[in-house]
């Protein structure tokens, strides 16, 4: 059974857990080049109820749960193959594409702002199906050091 999921824009998201270079790691296969947005609970509960990859965070002993401020987040996937995704990097109101060979800078920013679009892919193995993120459109503004303006960069 396969539900009728459409992209999704979200604007002023913090993102975290940054691999966009695809580096291996503990958590991520050589070449998979990935992000999580973290989402407020009311948006989590409704995307998973739509079928996307929501991660809620694990119940700890050392926190209560009153007090707990982990946020669920939304794992997505960064492809550069048939849908390459469009990236712009925002740097003293100047904005400039990034590409599959530039988009690893996003590894190290300070981050300011971002906002993106994310579109569904609906995936089935073994009888279980889900919708899985992949990376439309991202615009991400960074922080500008104290001499940015005055150099110019």
């Amino acid at each position: 059974m396969s539900v009728d999921v459409k992209q999704v824009s979200m604007e002023g998201v913090q993102i975290g857990f940054r691999n966009f270079s695809g580096v291996e790691g503990q958590y991520n296969k050589a070449g998979d080049r990935n992000f999580v947005v973290f989402l407020d609970k009311e948006t989590a509960d409704k995307m998973s109820a739509d079928g996307w990859n929501v991660k809620y965070p694990k119940d700890r002993d050392d926190i209560d749960p009153e007090e707990d401020e982990r946020n669920p987040y939304l794992p997505v996937s960064v492809g550069f193959g048939a849908y390459p995704p469009k990236i712009v990097l925002i740097n003293g109101g100047k904005a400039t594409k990034l590409d599959e060979e530039s988009v690893d800078m996003l590894d190290w920013a300070e981050i300011k702002d971002v906002d993106l679009i994310v579109r569904p892919y609906n995936w089935t193995v073994n009888g279980q199906s889900g919708v899985k993120a992949y990376l439309k459109a991202i615009y991400v503004t960074i922080n500008e050091d104290e001499f940015a303006e005055k150099y110019g960069i």
